[in-house]
């Protein structure tokens, strides 16, 4: 079984399948991503390259039975898919957060990162990341950090509150696909009330 997560339209259709939550489907036959089987992906994320955020919905599911998984992303295709709950899109963010987070090798973390399919992380306080590569992460943890990066990656920016005599507690993490329209390429923000902001 693997765990995953599925976008639909408004009415809860994928390629003109009727869904419905806390129920399986199941298929017979070959099973082939892209083209056979009931799809989803295991990085949250990958879900907006099917279903953008602007009209969407999101589940997350379980796919078992007969899997193929395709190459270009984390796309699976499954013989028996379990719809669970609706998250909307601030679960579906907040999952890629998650997804993205615990694969981070921090011991192994750079500040700037030029690779494909790469990430660039940084933890500190009044930090940076910055990511050039196609398809590529900035994630900052640290207390006023900034992340950039070319059209097409995503940043991760956390918002901090102030010195609480330990540390400066975590008040909310998002995550932005750079697309020159909501957030600019090549243009440091920090996530502020809970909102991207430009800052130099």
């Amino acid at each position: 079984m693997i765990k995953g997560y599925k976008g639909f339209d408004k009415e809860l259709k994928c390629r003109n399948f009727q869904y419905k939550t806390n129920d399986v489907f199941e298929e017979e036959g070959e099973i082939k991503a892209c083209s056979k089987g009931f799809h989803f992906c295991e990085n949250p994320l990958d879900v907006f390259n099917y279903y953008p955020p602007s009209d969407s919905r999101y589940c997350e599911v379980d796919g078992d039975g007969k899997i193929d998984k395709d190459n270009n992303d984390s796309k699976v295709a499954c013989s028996k898919l379990h719809i669970h709950t609706e998250i909307g899109l601030k679960g579906i963010i907040s999952a890629g957060v998650k997804f993205i987070l615990d694969k981070v090798d921090w011991n192994n973390c750079k500040e700037t990162n030029t690779g494909y399919l790469s990430a660039a992380t940084n933890t500190g306080d009044r930090s940076a990341a910055i990511v050039e590569g196609k398809d590529s992460i900035a994630i900052i943890t640290g207390y006023d950090s900034k992340a950039k990066g070319e059209i097409g990656c995503w940043i991760v920016l956390t918002e901090r509150g102030e010195w609480n005599g330990q540390t400066y507690p975590i008040l909310d993490v998002k995550a932005f696909k750079v697309d020159d329209d909501i957030i600019k390429s090549n243009t440091f923000y920090k996530l502020v009330n809970g909102k991207p902001i430009e800052v130099e």
